[in-house]
């Protein structure tokens, strides 16, 4: 069985780590940028539910929703995560090298990725793993399914 996430908690957890990552190059904190990567690193993983995010969400959050859930394959999330944890792990190297600069665009470029899931629900690496997948012609592809809403 394929495993599902809600939505909601994706955007939800991506708008924390746009705000994570803003704060993390405004201050130009390594220690940010440690801590988000270790949540990227979590989601990729365990899965994007299992992330700290994505507690807050369910135990905070969800309760006070009205909207019925709407859910989606795990897989292309989880993806993301991974693509996450590459450019942090970047941004860390750029920070234990001196190259201040990698750093910046190391993170510069997930915060990009993290603001358009948070504020369009546009999943970038989600995008890029249903085109990795069709280039593959992965037949797990065919089984992801669309966001699919529970009434």
């Amino acid at each position: 069985m394929l495993k599902q996430i809600d939505v909601r908690g994706a955007r939800f957890s991506a708008l924390l780590t746009t705000f994570v990552l803003a704060l993390s190059l405004a201050t130009e904190s390594w220690i940010l940028a440690l801590w988000q990567t270790a949540v990227f690193a979590i989601g990729a993983i365990f899965g994007p539910a299992r992330t700290p995010y994505a507690s807050i969400f369910r135990t905070v959050v969800k309760p006070r929703l009205k909207s019925s859930p709407t859910f989606e394959d795990e897989r292309p999330p989880r993806f993301a995560q991974a693509v996450g944890f590459l450019f942090g792990s970047v941004a860390l190297v750029g920070v234990a090298s001196g190259i201040s600069l990698l750093f910046t665009i190391a993170i510069a470029f997930a915060l990009a990725a993290a603001f358009l899931n948070a504020a369009f629900n546009f999943c970038l690496g989600c995008k890029v793993y249903l085109l990795l997948a069709r280039a593959f012609k992965s037949e797990r592809v065919s089984s992801i399914s669309q966001p699919v809403e529970v009434k």
